[in-house]
């Protein structure tokens, strides 16, 4: 971490003790923990859910937990998060760490793929959150219009959008996360259906409205 990086930790508020623990625990027992949302996007994720106020939240990539346990954290009563993970390994992690969260009761958790999923939910989803695999980005993006899971104002968050840099260097023939993280940046640009803006946290966020 830079020093620039590490102005910004301490010039934040401080996550939980349970996130803190729950980074830690995620870099002991799981492979690429990089993968974690961590502090300060866990921070702008909970601050969002409080700015938007949605009532049903839609996460795609569950992970070790710690991006749902911050949108819980912002959410109102009554309000939910559908969160999914394909990899079961890490249902267990999650599962322990959303009891003990005390918001635990606002998250559903789901084992297996969104893209056949999510669909048969039947909701309509104020906030949703892209963080699955990366090939898959335009397919979750689409099932949300095809199925109707979203409606003028809903807002759309696609994470690692910049890919560390690699959406501005030339791609190699088999690198396809990066091909379609570079496609999908095009096609949101492109599309009338939404408008959005690019935030350079961390590894970029897509930030997209529903028109």
């Amino acid at each position: 971490m830079d020093k620039l990086d590490q102005y910004i930790e301490a010039m934040s508020s401080p996550q939980t003790e349970l996130l803190h623990e729950l980074e830690r625990e995620t870099y002991l027992r799981v492979i690429n923990p990089r993968m974690i949302s961590g502090h300060i996007q866990g921070k702008l994720l909970e601050m969002l859910v409080r700015m938007l106020r949605p009532r049903r939240i839609l996460e795609i990539g569950t992970f070790t937990g710690y991006s749902a346990i911050s949108m819980a954290m912002g959410l109102e009563e009554g309000a939910v998060i559908d969160t999914f993970e394909v990899d079961d390994e890490l249902e267990m992690i999650a599962a322990d760490f959303f009891e003990r969260s005390g918001c635990g009761d606002k998250i559903r958790q789901h084992i297996g793929s969104a893209l056949d999923l999510a669909p048969q939910l039947g909701e309509k989803y104020d906030l949703v959150f892209i963080d699955g695999d990366k090939r898959e980005y335009r397919a979750y993006y689409e099932m949300l219009f095809e199925h109707d899971m979203v409606h003028p104002n809903s807002f759309i968050l696609a994470d690692n959008i910049l890919w560390y840099g690699k959406v501005v260097e030339e791609v190699a023939r088999k690198d396809k996360q990066t091909q379609e993280i570079v496609a999908f940046n095009d096609y949101v640009r492109n599309d009338s259906r939404v408008e959005n803006v690019i935030l350079p946290l961390r590894d970029g966020i897509n930030l997209i409205r529903v028109k």
